[in-house]
């Protein structure tokens, strides 16, 4: 029997690759949040940019990936950064 690929299991490893990309971005932003704050300016902009980076994991383009390659896709670089499957 060939070894296939466990759709279900690379999308929670995908997930998980992108909580621990995105880990050291949001810690930059909450620094960046408070000095912004601090300074009594708009927070609105850091706000939005942690919130699309919460919900990178839910990006339809992962739970619609029905191939290894369409999730390798699916890594938002501009969000993110450099993708850990290049």
């Amino acid at each position: 029997m060939p070894i296939g690929l466990n759709l279900a299991k690379a999308k929670d490893i995908h997930k998980d690759n992108i909580r621990a990309a995105r880990q050291p971005l949001l810690e930059k932003l909450d620094v960046d949040f408070v000095r912004t704050l601090e300074q009594g300016k708009n927070t609105a902009p850091i706000a939005e940019q942690k919130q699309a980076l919460r919900d990178a994991t839910t990006a339809p383009e992962i739970a619609a990936a029905s191939s290894a390659d369409e999730l390798k896709a699916a890594w938002d670089e501009q969000l993110l950064g450099a993708s850990p499957y290049a």
